[in-house]
């Protein structure tokens, strides 16, 4: 059950994987109004890293804080640039206490149309950079018997979007690796290492340009800041799942469905045209 008081969180090292713009840069902002002790971005593109870690710095000044802000480029995609960006950020600022795996991408398009080399760089960013950015901070979480790992999946973790077949496989998998590494600490008695999988709607970042909803009062696209606050709040609070907004909880409900009938519904909420637009 998550905690209804939020946690301190100025002795801690954040780092956030895809943290130069959207959510990411978001999340970092409000961790610097926060006082953590470090903030660190990792993003493949560098001018983008450049802004946000001036607009992070600025943010720290506001504040009067003393929040030191690291940005490391890095290709996700690829397990050796991975592995050596966490060994040099871990050499530079010493123990990540609270790993946000934030990176994506989406392709986009109908599965007979997805390019190959599209679909392998959805799976290596989505999902498979979580294994080397875990592995690489989870041993100095379970010898201190704190931390936290946040991963950031998806509602088309929970359910299949048409236009959204490699996407959807790497959330679906991202959804079962954060449970499986609860439950991993769980078993080894690390009641100090806390994770949180979450799972949101769309957010209007533009990643999901053109995406969307048959129901928008009811299903409405996120707004960035929104879901940055309340990831943050779900961290802070050792909530173990966050899914947004209300009408996505009704998916695991409407799971126990014939799956005819679960198809219908999904038709009904406008899940299958959702991409039709998508830029």
């Amino acid at each position: 059950m998550p905690s209804l008081i939020s946690k301190d969180v100025t002795n801690e090292t954040v780092l956030i994987t895809g943290g130069a713009g959207g959510i990411g840069s978001l999340m970092a902002k409000q961790f610097a109004k926060l006082g953590v002790k470090n903030i660190v971005l990792v993003d493949i593109n560098v001018e983008a890293l450049d802004v946000a870690k001036q607009e992070i710095e600025n943010v720290v000044e506001e504040c009067d804080g003393e929040t030191n802000v690291l940005c490391v480029q890095a290709d996700l995609s690829q397990e050796t640039t991975t592995t050596a960006a966490m060994n040099e950020i871990i050499a530079e600022v010493g123990p990540v206490t609270i790993l946000i795996n934030n990176a994506g991408i989406v392709t986009g398009k109908k599965i007979v149309d997805s390019p190959a080399k599209l679909m392998k760089l959805t799976m290596a960013v989505n999902i498979e950079a979580h294994f080397w950015t875990v592995k690489a901070v989870l041993p100095s979480m379970m010898a201190a018997n704190h931390g936290h790992i946040c991963t950031i999946a998806s509602s088309a973790g929970l359910l299949g979007v048409p236009g959204l077949a490699d996407y959807c496989a790497s959330k679906h998998a991202a959804v079962g690796f954060d449970e499986s590494i609860r439950l991993e600490m769980r078993n080894l008695g690390h009641d100090g290492v806390k994770t949180t999988c979450v799972s949101p709607f769309f957010i209007k970042t533009g990643m999901f340009e053109g995406a969307q909803s048959r129901w928008p009062r009811l299903l409405p696209l996120l707004e960035p800041e929104y879901a940055a606050s309340k990831i943050v709040r779900a961290i802070r609070c050792n909530q173990e799942v966050l899914i947004m907004p209300l009408a996505v909880h009704l998916t695991p409900i409407v799971r126990l469905l014939p799956v005819p009938l679960f198809d219908d519904i999904c038709d009904w909420f406008g899940v299958l045209e959702t991409m039709s637009e998508f830029k």
